[in-house]
């Protein structure tokens, strides 16, 4: 037969396990994870006086209703994958 597990006695002075790992963490110095915004559609248009000019390329297969996503040294399609690269 197994020994009885010996009583363990609390300290009365001791903090809550949440609290000191908390606590910890601010310490470490780790930073909050900084939220990206959400472009959506508005960064697709540019507002001009009262015209409305679309801000990137559509692409040439697939039509006026695919726009080209800007990367710093081309233009890609993220429906066909058609990539067209930007001018020095």
């Amino acid at each position: 037969m197994a020994p009885a597990p010996k009583a363990v006695k609390k300290d009365e002075n001791a903090k809550p396990a949440d609290a000191a790992s908390s606590a910890k963490k601010v310490d470490k110095g780790k930073r909050e994870k900084k939220h990206k915004d959400e472009k959506g559609v508005k960064a697709m248009y540019k507002v001009e006086g009262s015209k409305l000019s679309r801000a990137r390329p559509t692409c040439e297969r697939c039509g006026p209703g695919y726009f080209m996503a800007d990367h710093h040294d081309r233009y890609t399609c993220g429906h066909c994958g058609f990539t067209r690269y930007k001018q020095k």
